[in-house]
């Protein structure tokens, strides 16, 4: 799967549960929140003061 802005913290985990590691590695600790699992990409990198151009190079590595 190719990640991008618009992709959901949500469906990120539904659909690649092994980038979690990603997200809590860059800062993101709340992925099981409920309101971030409807939260885009980019907001969320926004509300943790993220580069999201750089958590989507991570993300979109093929590890």
């Amino acid at each position: 799967m190719n990640f991008n802005k618009d992709t959901l913290i949500g469906e990120i985990l539904e659909k690649a549960p092994e980038k979690a590691d990603v997200l809590l590695e860059v800062g993101m600790h709340c992925l099981s929140c409920p309101a971030s699992q409807a939260e885009t990409l980019e907001e969320a990198c926004e509300v943790h003061s993220i580069d999201v151009e750089e958590v989507l190079a991570k993300l979109n590595e093929n590890k």
